[in-house]
């Protein structure tokens, strides 16, 4: 019978995700050192090379290639497990592993954490904060538990549960607080600041602009909200941002904030997670924390938001 050991899997997998031992090292809190030698360990148990190790770069083998797959599977496997374990216990007791977009991330989290550490106090919480497409990844992997995301993803293999919705709000400059409000088509003759591409927000307020994604335009392209404000401030465009993050965003920047006119951009926000998860009545308490924190939120900042 051969010996292979999941930590020989786990690390294996690292290797072949971030593509670069020194990475996966990293990711996986041992040495480069520690990890190759797993590997070459794992190597000499099947008798056959996963890794070819001529190139400059990592690269799998036909062999390493198709193994990837099932060992992808059997990872998974064994975190369904550990999950049947948890739902065993009936409660929000154990780990709770969680993706978030960066959009609704530094807004969301600090209530949504108070409110599931409130409920149970002995709650692991990991929190994974990245952008769409890597999440989906990770969630049908299996090193997530659930993500909070914008819906639709569409995805057969996952549960969705919307949550709230939300509108957008223009930000521009102070100066420009008395002017009428444009409208989408008239945002797109303007200088729009958005987030760089891979981020869904960006997508939605293109989208409501009727601005396509792949049209040379003006603009500034930022990484994160705060950005976007900071220049809208400066005098050099303007923004859309989600009223959730108003409050925060704009209480350090000259800025003005304007709701649109009817039918006014939104987007709506919800978890989603594996419809084979053993979680998933647990995930659906988590939900509905999630909604509560989010209306908590809202009523928090209904003041400084400008009314409609």
């Amino acid at each position: 019978m051969i010996n292979i050991t999941l930590k020989q899997l786990r690390y294996f997998d690292a290797v072949t995700r971030h593509g670069h031992f020194g990475r996966a090292a990293a990711a996986c809190a041992i040495s480069q050192p520690a990890m190759s030698m797993q590997i070459k360990e794992l190597e000499e148990t099947l008798g056959v090379a996963l890794l070819d190790r001529s190139a400059r770069k990592v690269r799998l083998t036909s062999f390493g290639e198709a193994f990837t797959l099932r060992v992808r599977d059997l990872l998974r496997s064994a975190e369904d497990l550990g999950d049947m374990a948890r739902a065993a216990q009936g409660s929000l007791m154990g780990r709770l592993r969680i993706g978030i977009i960066p959009t609704i991330a530094p807004y969301l989290l600090p209530t949504l954490i108070g409110n599931l550490t409130e409920i149970d106090a002995g709650l692991d919480i990991h929190v994974r904060e990245t952008l769409t497409p890597r999440l989906l990844q990770e969630l049908a992997d299996g090193p997530l538990d659930a993500a909070i995301v914008a819906l639709p993803v569409s995805e057969p293999s996952f549960t969705e549960i919307a949550l709230f919705s939300e509108n957008f709000l223009l930000v521009r400059p102070s100066a420009d607080a008395d002017k009428p409000v444009p409208s989408g088509e008239m945002l797109r003759e303007m200088r729009l600041l958005l987030l760089e591409e891979g981020h869904c927000f960006r997508d939605q307020a293109l989208s409501f602009c009727n601005i396509r994604s792949a049209l040379p335009r003006e603009t500034l392209d930022g990484s994160s909200l705060s950005t976007l404000v900071q220049m809208v401030g400066a005098g050099i465009g303007v923004t859309l941002i989600p009223e959730m993050a108003a409050a925060v965003e704009t209480r350090s920047a000259s800025v003005s904030l304007a709701r649109f006119r009817n039918p006014q951009p939104t987007r709506t926000v919800g978890m989603i997670w594996r419809r084979t998860s053993p979680l998933a009545k647990q995930l659906e308490q988590v939900a509905d924390v999630v909604r509560h924190s989010a209306e908590a939120l809202r009523e928090t900042h209904r003041q400084t938001i400008l009314a409609a």
